[in-house]
């Protein structure tokens, strides 16, 4: 699966997160994470943000993240909605 677009999600505020997606061509997951939290969260945030991604089916991507302490559930809302303002359609879930 890839992107058609460039979009963003989230905000500035504290307790949140943006993050920007871009189409990218044979880079694979690319990463760029700026957090106040980086020296404690830093690489769950990662985590979080690839595992999100792998999960939609997605193998290139360039994902630009700036935090301000999201939890992880807000992380991870906020790269679905990136994904999917950027076109990416998820894996259906079995109910």
């Amino acid at each position: 699966m890839s992107l058609i677009k460039q979009a963003q999600a989230g905000t500035l505020e504290s307790n949140d997160i943006v993050i920007m997606v871009a189409p990218s061509v044979g880079g694979g997951i690319v990463v760029e994470l700026q957090s106040l939290v980086m020296p404690q969260y830093g690489q769950q945030i990662r985590n979080i943000i690839e595992s999100t991604v792998k999960e939609q089916g997605i193998d290139d991507i360039y994902i630009k993240a700036v935090d301000r302490g999201a939890l992880d559930c807000t992380i991870r809302a906020r790269m679905l909605a990136a994904l999917a303002r950027a076109g990416a359609t998820g894996k259906e879930e079995n109910v």
